[in-house]
């Protein structure tokens, strides 16, 4: 007779669902890097925002999407419940601008990643995020900067830190050489710590 599994053993193939606000290029590259992965798939897109570009790289991936108002978010189970309908095992936020509510960070403990577009503890929290960083980083002189990777916890950006990516800022640089530069170190290394992230927990 075949030994029975332990309820504690979680069985199923590590899923993803990534949440992001805008226009989705740190959402596609991870769809382009976990297509045809052995291990790991992609099994939803979410949403705050309807006008998301990210929606429509989902869609030209097969990716199903899902778009939430903030009331669905924070006071109801209604994400949670979608996640569950998609097998979701891991959250990957991408460009992902809302505070992460206690109830799904409960659901999913420890099984929340997030990429901040500069070094930190250096310029995150709350309202810092895309341009606002970069032009941050510009102003007071820093002459480095580049990428953190973090668990998510109830705060915003104060999360375990799990890897960081560094780029020189030049005195000639302006927020948008910055903010290039650090997109290639996102595209470069996001997909990569995720599937390392997804396959150590």
């Amino acid at each position: 007779m075949a030994a029975k599994t332990p309820k504690h053993i979680n069985t199923l193939a590590p899923k993803i669902a990534i949440f992001a606000s805008g226009s989705g290029t740190n959402a596609e590259e991870i769809f382009k890097f976990f297509k045809d992965h052995p291990g790991v798939s992609v099994a939803g897109m979410l949403s705050n925002n309807p006008e998301a570009y990210a929606l429509e790289r989902a869609k030209k991936y097969n990716v199903p999407t899902f778009v939430f108002t903030r009331p669905q978010f924070k006071d109801t189970a209604e994400v949670i419940d979608w996640l569950t309908q998609q097998s979701v095992t891991h959250i990957v936020l991408a460009g992902f601008l809302w505070l992460i509510p206690e109830n799904l960070i409960k659901a999913y403990p420890g099984k929340i990643i997030n990429i901040h577009p500069a070094l930190l503890p250096k310029f995150g929290g709350k309202g810092m995020y895309g341009m606002k960083v970069h032009e941050a980083v510009k102003t007071a002189g820093e002459t480095e900067t580049g990428i953190t990777i973090h668990e998510v916890n109830q705060n915003y950006d104060e999360g375990k830190i799990l890897f960081k990516a560094i780029c020189p800022v030049l005195p000639d640089d302006t927020p948008e050489t910055i903010a290039n530069n650090v997109h290639q170190l996102e595209y470069a290394w996001y997909p990569k710590v995720i599937e390392d992230w997804i396959l150590r927990s």
